[in-house]
């Protein structure tokens, strides 16, 4: 069933009472009213409103006073004040009570109607983020790991399992979708959480280096070997070495790994004394190992005393449950301490998309979108996807059109960029710009109006 807005006027006016009522009524809206402070208060005791539009100036207790103590009741429900008295000092004593927000009799039906919807909007937002916000606390998460889709739920309970154990794990999964975050949260969740984790990629470097970095070497073992050094695999003693990228190591190499592995001792580049060393082997590949032995790329002992136990990390558009949670925790990562949200339909908006970068990709679609816009609340049009750049040389109503609905551009917004771009065409001439958007101007000046307070331009 769809909630219908509830709003509750408060005038000791029985004629602005009712003209008020039918106003809103026309609108859907549910209508309660109350001619005192004091009757308004008793029945927000037991009833919850959207929004409180009161007069301030009514026998006994006024708006402002009843307004603050509205606030201590319902702290979520915006109050407006209205008043044939407008001051300057009655304005900013209302704000301090707490009102949302303050209109001066006598008042266009239409513009109080527009502030009382702006401030339902607002609260309906602020309860949005509010839930949006208790679900990302919610969400199943280990470590830096978060998601709510059962194969995420799947790796988490794998891991609380191994954590404790020594045996090698190969992770698994397509590029930039957290092989090493799965990594930290396992050596971090187990009995070596104390001791060194070591990562290395292995595509980093020229398989020469590569084997001095994990085996060290002796002094003097090659040209600019100017003194002894210790290997990633010493360093990582007791602890956990992590392998990226095990998939791109070279042939001889992958043959020492294995005698190291089998033997767990190394022996340095150009050394003859061999160090024993305890470390698990944590490895990760975006790869096709199977297609790699096939092809002899991969030795298939190497890969089997790496397989032990085996993770495999979803794509992220084959888990989009888990993009919410996501999105929501490198937008906390990114918004410097600020309070940003994203608004429902930008959550669809990227739930929709095909995450080819998979999580890496959606951290810095958010990333750009919070330098691109200065918006408390990002929108769809705010959300800058790699679609959206692709399509961009083709400028035909048609194609703006097909970008707007895969943004999943509301009318109103639509409305709302139309109407700013005729008036930019007529240099701001708002009769022109009214006759050709075929609106009167009292609608223009609304849609204007609801422009600035969505970027927060002064009205």
């Amino acid at each position: 069933m769809t909630h219908r807005s509830r709003i509750l006027i408060v005038d000791d006016d029985r004629a602005m009472r009712e003209m008020l009522a039918s106003l809103f009524a026309e609108r859907g809206f549910d209508i309660s009213q109350a001619e005192t402070a004091d009757a308004a208060l008793e029945t927000a005791t037991v009833e919850d409103f959207d929004a409180v539009l009161s007069d301030i100036r009514m026998p006994g207790m006024s708006g402002i006073e009843m307004t603050g103590r509205l606030r201590q009741l319902r702290p979520e429900t915006p109050v407006l004040l209205m008043t044939a008295f407008g001051s300057i000092d009655s304005a900013v004593e209302a704000m301090r009570a707490g009102a949302y927000d303050y209109v001066t009799k006598p008042f266009e039906p239409e513009a109080v109607a527009f502030a009382v919807e702006r401030a339902m909007e607002r609260r309906a937002l602020h309860r949005e983020n509010a839930r949006l916000r208790t679900a990302v606390d919610k969400t199943a998460a280990l470590g830096d790991l978060i998601g709510e889709s059962p194969a995420m739920r799947e790796i988490f309970s794998l891991i609380r399992r191994i954590a404790h154990s020594r045996s090698s794990v190969l992770i698994t999964g397509e590029s930039g979708t957290g092989k090493d975050v799965v990594a930290r949260t396992l050596h971090f969740h187990g009995e070596r959480a104390e001791k060194p984790f070591v990562p290395i990629n292995c595509t980093a470097l020229p398989e020469g280096l590569l084997e001095s970095e994990l085996f060290g070497h002796v002094k003097g073992s090659f040209t600019g070997a100017h003194a002894n050094k210790q290997g990633l695999f010493e360093r990582a003693h007791g602890g956990t070495l992590f392998l990226d990228e095990i998939g791109d190591m070279g042939p001889a190499l992958q043959g020492k790994l294995l005698r190291a592995l089998q033997d767990r001792e190394i022996r340095p580049v150009g050394g003859t004394q061999s160090v024993r060393v305890d470390v698990r082997i944590i490895a990760a590949t975006n790869q096709d190992l199977d297609a790699a032995i096939a092809e002899g790329r991969f030795r298939e002992d190497l890969f089997y005393r790496l397989n032990v136990i085996p993770i495999h990390i979803p794509p992220l558009r084959e888990r989009p449950e888990d993009v919410p949670a996501l999105a929501e925790l490198f937008l906390r990562k990114h918004s410097d301490g600020r309070s940003r949200f994203l608004s429902n339909d930008a959550v669809r908006r990227l739930m929709a998309h095909t995450w080819r970068g998979n999580a890496r990709e959606l951290e810095n679609v958010i990333e750009r979108s919070l330098a691109l816009s200065d918006a408390d609340t990002l929108g769809p049009a705010d959300i800058p996807l790699p679609d959206d750049l692709s399509a961009k040389d083709d400028s035909s109503p048609q194609a703006f059109l097909r970008r707007a609905a895969q943004q999943h551009m509301s009318l109103q917004e639509l409305s709302d960029l139309y109407t700013q771009e005729v008036l930019a065409l007529t240099e701001g001439n708002k009769v022109r710009a009214a006759g050709i958007l075929g609106i009167d101007r009292k609608t223009l000046y609304r849609r204007a109006e609801r422009r600035a307070l969505k970027n927060g331009e002064p009205r």
